[in-house]
């Protein structure tokens, strides 16, 4: 403790903050990523006409309220108060519409990735640049507004992203990391920046609209991790800390996606790794080694925190249903006046999973709360439980379905990826709620992906963790690139704990994704009908 104390009292600290879609969490970290103080606050989305979104008041109070959770943490464990920082790091999850007018005031409500409504757009751009660009992409939610003639867009001075927004309040910075920006429009990968010839195609496709910009005039400037991306000014640390603690000054490293700083948590930015991170959502990233042959519009090309091409595999829905059955079981145990342990009930009901029949016995789990792209189905979900007559409806194979079906959107896009593009990796890297019970959702990860997969101690400290880390290299890097930094300071030689597929797990998956497949017309119509 007196280390810790020591260290945040004299502003060697880092922090790295992230609104993740659950949870908004921060925390503090040292010159090795030791995890020095922590705090969080717990949110929620909601469906407003059709849209899901989070209001300005929502991110405002989310931001201030895990800010100060971190103060009294720091506060409780070491005695001081946090008034000086070494270097800040802001992460959101990705992609999403925020686009703001001339006098910084937001014109629509907050679109996020888990909409699933710009189906016209994303295809009409796939089509033009030859190149896949997914529904949830910020140029995407752009060109379907100006297909839906949305009075807004010629007003618009400043596109960004969650992250982009919270670093601008806080540096008055429009900047952004390549790897967020390479969610909100394609880069090319030898500039490291926004692909020209698609700018260019864009705005010839909108010019007949005469708009008062061209579509670099509103978007962030990318910036490469290592890069400082501005400081915080006063009136960013009045909006970060109300009580007036924190001092002004401190720099900024470029802000960066979900997606960059679960690279970075795990030590998964170099060719031939990868990494699944698996909450609200689930998505798998591989660091390419050469270009993928064809366009998959199941696969995203998206790059690393320093601008190596990664294909990325996003599903909107991940432990969503899996966590709604599990607070039944919750219920159950109330009912009978039990107190409920939370971390207990979900080590009990998932490790008995793995006594269940390797196919799940003929259960089968539809995990959508919201659309998933990558299986077609573009409208909002509806979670689905559907078994054969004859199936063997034990717990455990309950469970082990709904564990699948966590996992198993994912799995339909990564078979392109490994089967068809034939891309090759050494090892996954596993992190997020879903791998909190040990070798439980490693081992069906595992299975899913017929790879080994890795989880390290560090796995739970997910996304704010890896943003410290990012904003740690930035003050701390001695002339190496970001891989050889995370290798060799951070990491220094920890593989993780690593499980290898097991054929038979193997084989049950594949039996189960192929009903799963089947049963697609199934969800489709439940959409339809319901």
């Amino acid at each position: 403790m007196g280390n810790t104390k020591e260290v945040i009292e004299s502003g060697a600290a880092v922090m790295g903050l992230e609104f993740g879609s659950t949870r908004i969490k921060a925390v503090l970290v040292d010159e090795s990523g030791s995890v020095l103080a922590q705090g969080s606050h717990t949110w929620e989305n909601r469906l407003e006409n059709g849209i899901w979104t989070y209001s300005l008041t929502d991110i405002t109070e989310g931001l201030q309220k895990c800010y100060k959770d971190l103060k009294e943490d720091v506060k409780k464990t070491c005695g001081i108060t946090l008034t000086k920082l070494a270097a800040i790091g802001i992460s959101g999850m990705m992609h999403g519409y925020l686009p703001f007018d001339e006098n910084g005031e937001l014109l629509t409500g907050f679109r996020t990735w888990r909409n699933t409504i710009t189906g016209e757009a994303a295809s009409v751009l796939s089509k033009e640049f030859r190149f896949n660009v997914p529904q949830r992409w910020s140029i995407a939610h752009l060109y379907q507004a100006i297909l839906n003639k949305e009075d807004h867009v010629s007003r618009i001075r400043f596109l960004t992203t969650l992250a982009g927004f919270i670093h601008w309040k806080l540096t008055g910075e429009k900047v952004m990391g390549v790897g967020e920006a390479s969610g909100m429009f394609p880069i090319d990968d030898n500039t490291k920046n926004y692909d020209e010839a698609m700018t260019a195609k864009f705005n010839d496709l909108v010019a007949d609209n005469n708009f008062p910009w061209k579509l670099t005039d509103i978007l962030p400037k990318v910036l490469l991790a290592g890069e400082e991306a501005g400081r915080l000014t006063k009136e960013g640390a009045a909006f970060l800390d109300p009580e007036g603690d924190l001092s002004e000054g401190i720099p900024f490293c470029p802000p960066e996606g979900d997606a960059g700083t679960g690279m970075a948590a795990t030590n998964a930015v170099a060719k031939r790794t990868g990494n699944v991170s698996a909450g609200t959502s689930v998505f798998a990233m591989v660091v390419l080694e050469k270009p993928l042959k064809e366009v998959h519009e199941e696969l995203d090309m998206v790059t690393t925190p320093d601008g190596s091409a990664v294909a990325m595999v996003h599903c909107n829905n991940c432990t969503s249903d899996l966590n709604a059955w599990i607070n039944i079981f919750r219920e159950f145990e109330e009912l009978f006046g039990h107190e409920v342990d939370m971390d207990e009930l979900y080590g009990k009901l998932y490790k008995n999973a793995l006594n269940g029949k390797k196919d799940c016995g003929g259960l089968i789990s539809f995990n959508y709360f919201a659309g998933e792209p990558v299986t077609g189905l573009s409208e909002a979900g509806r979670p689905l439980f559907v078994r054969k007559s004859d199936a063997d409806f034990s717990l455990a194979n309950f469970m082990r379905s709904h564990l699948y079906g966590s996992l198993a959107t994912l799995k339909v896009g990564c078979d392109i990826l490994f089967k068809e593009e034939n891309v090759e990796v050494d090892k996954l890297y596993g992190h997020g709620g879903l791998f909190k019970t040990e070798g439980v959702g490693q081992g069906i990860l595992a299975a899913a992906m017929n790879a080994p997969v890795a989880v390290m101690k560090t796995a739970g400290e997910g996304g704010p963790w890896g943003m410290a880390l990012l904003a740690s290299y930035m003050i701390r890097k001695d002339g190496e690139d970001l891989g050889t930094y995370l290798s060799e300071k951070i990491f220094a030689g920890d593989e993780g704990s690593v499980m290898k597929p097991d054929p038979e797990d193997v084989a049950g998956f594949n039996a189960y994704i192929e009903d799963f497949k089947k049963l697609l017309e199934c969800e489709k119509a439940a959409v339809k009908a319901f």
